[in-house]
């Protein structure tokens, strides 16, 4: 059976057109994937090359590799993390060395993740043309930054400082409080790894403030009012008929200032006060210290008698209060009192036997000399030194001058004869050495000659010098000393009063490493030559003291000198 004719040839058109339709499809998909494989290869090199603008600390990274990125940043950016670090602490500018601080640039780590595999378009676009600041990654070594803030901490804490208020001289000075400070170092830890960025900017630390407990406000106030007025003028003293001004350079020295409570207060010490107040004036109390004297020849006590002395107790208060009014007068009272030194207090000081008695002889030629001895005599004859005291020559007989009593007269100076006021006070000073030296007494401070004089004993003898050279032993013993001073015709002696205590010995080395006398020039004005022709030579002296009653044994002493030798002195320069 055959087709129509007239269906055949419309047939025959649509199966040629079917396979044309089939190819545009094939076309465009091949387009599209062509297109899709020119894109992701396109992303595939952007993507392996760092951003078009990177840069990090300011160092251009831009397009390229990470190979070659690496490279530069090794050698630009790591010379900038080598530098000091600036910082600064509560205002104050320091430094720190990032290697000693265990802060280092880490390269890769700085890289990574820079060429990761994008695809989306607009992140394509940004690599291409946007700046990429890339923040630097840091080591740290958390050991070696946490030694180094510690150390930072010493230079950059301070304890806070209080403000104080101190009476001197009559006025008062007001100090202003300071805050304290103390660097937070975790906190500066963290701080410094996370701002750290090699831009040699300084980086703020915290740190922590401590305020005073009174604020320079409030002490200025207190001064203002309360100090300023309390020493504005004298405060009047009266009682009864009688009165007295108390100055304010008295007022002064008898002020302080309590910080330690809620708000700031005075107060005025009542001793320092009676002390001011009754010196030579109609409060002087009436009353009579006991004395320790010698009459006949023997110690003996001038008892004690009652009298009318300013009642002491409360007297700041008083005049505290007085100040802060306009009359400014205290009502005070006087009473009757027992002397400061009773004739108990001088009885259980047991002055009551001789304990030692040592003496010297002297030139009796040198007249002048004579009379620097017999000055200084006079000045400890009579001094009692209490139990636990300790005795000072230079301030029993100073001052040393002129107007005190004393003449120039012969004197060692280096090693030299010379001349000075007082001359001659060094055998005063060897008298009182002895003395304390044979009662037991300790030895605090004495100095011997530089060359030995025949008159005393060798080793054990002291010298003295106003400001320089002093001679002090201190009264070990529960009993007060008496001292008697005097100058015989040939001798000058020194004698000690009390109860003994302790049972004294001495050894001596003898004489030995003696050292033979040259001739020395002297080009002083004031030289005086010299025969000489003594040796020096070392001694050592040991003593040993034991209590009479045998309670107490005290370690052995030695003390060791050398003494120079007596050289011939010729005046002026050597030839």
């Amino acid at each position: 059976m055959h087709n129509p004719p007239n269906e055949s040839p419309k047939t025959s058109r649509a199966e040629n057109q079917r396979p044309s339709k089939a190819k545009g499809w094939i076309i465009a998909g091949a387009c599209v994937v062509a297109a899709g494989g020119a894109y992701f290869g396109s992303a595939a090199w952007i993507s392996s090359q760092l951003p078009a603008n990177a840069a990090v600390a300011g160092v251009s990274i831009g397009s390229m590799s990470p190979d070659q990125a690496r490279e530069v940043l090794a050698d630009q950016v790591t010379a900038k993390a080598s530098e000091p670090i600036k910082v600064q602490v509560d205002g104050q500018d320091y430094t720190l060395d990032p290697a000693k601080a265990g802060l280092s640039f880490d390269v890769d780590a700085t890289l990574e993740g820079l060429t990761q595999y994008e695809v989306n378009p607009v992140k394509l676009y940004e690599r291409l043309t946007g700046s990429y600041a890339i923040d630097p990654a840091v080591n740290v070594d958390h050991d070696k930054l946490d030694a180094a803030l510690k150390s930072l901490a010493k230079k950059t804490d301070a304890k806070v400082a209080e403000g104080t208020i101190k009476f001197t001289e009559g006025q008062a000075k007001l100090t202003e409080p300071v805050a304290g400070v103390e660097l937070d170092q975790p906190q500066a830890a963290e701080t410094l790894e996370e701002q750290w960025d090699f831009s040699g900017a300084t980086i703020e630390l915290p740190a922590h403030r401590v305020d005073p407990k009174f604020s320079a406000e409030q002490l200025k106030d207190f001064y203002d009012g309360e100090v300023t007025k309390l020493l504005s003028a004298p405060v009047t003293l009266q009682s009864g008929d009688k009165k007295v001004e108390v100055s304010p350079a008295s007022i002064a020295a008898a002020a302080s200032v309590d910080l330690s409570k809620d708000a700031p207060s005075l107060s005025l010490d009542d001793e320092k006060l009676a002390k001011a107040a009754t010196k030579n004036s109609d409060f002087s109390s009436t009353a009579k210290n006991a004395k320790v004297v010698l009459k006949g020849g023997k110690p003996s006590i001038v008892e004690s008698k009652e009298g009318i002395a300013l009642e002491t107790k409360g007297l700041g208060q008083k005049v505290l209060e007085a100040a802060a009014t306009d009359s400014r007068t205290a009502t005070v009272e006087l009473v009757a009192k027992d002397a400061e030194f009773t004739t108990a207090d001088a009885k259980k000081l047991g002055i009551k036997e001789e304990i030692v008695h040592f003496s010297t002889p002297y030139p009796t030629s040198d007249t002048v000399r004579t009379k620097n001895l017999k000055a200084g005599s006079k000045r400890l004859n009579g001094l009692v030194i209490k139990p636990g005291e300790t005795f000072s020559l230079l301030k029993a007989l100073g001052p040393i001058t002129t107007a005190n009593g004393y003449y120039g007269s012969g004197v060692v100076v280096d090693g030299f004869s010379s001349e000075a006021v007082g001359g001659g006070l060094s055998q005063i000073s060897t008298q009182m050495y002895n003395a304390g030296f044979l009662a037991g007494y300790d030895d605090i401070t004495h100095k011997p000659h530089s060359r030995w004089f025949e008159r005393y004993p060798a080793g054990r003898e002291a010298t003295l010098w106003e400001g320089q050279v002093d001679m002090q032993w201190k009264n070990n013993t529960p009993y007060g000393v008496l001292i008697e001073a005097w100058v015989s015709s040939d001798r000058v002696h020194t004698r000690l009063w009390s109860t003994k205590y302790w049972k004294v010995s001495q050894d001596s080395s003898g004489k030995h490493h003696q050292t033979k006398p040259e001739t020395k020039y002297n080009p002083a004005d004031q030289c005086v030559p010299e025969r000489g022709g003594k040796p020096g030579f070392t001694i050592d002296i040991t003593r040993y003291r034991e209590a009479i009653d045998g309670s107490k044994k005290l370690p052995a002493e030695t003390k060791t000198w050398t003494y120079q030798p007596w050289h011939k002195v010729v005046c002026g320069t050597k030839p």
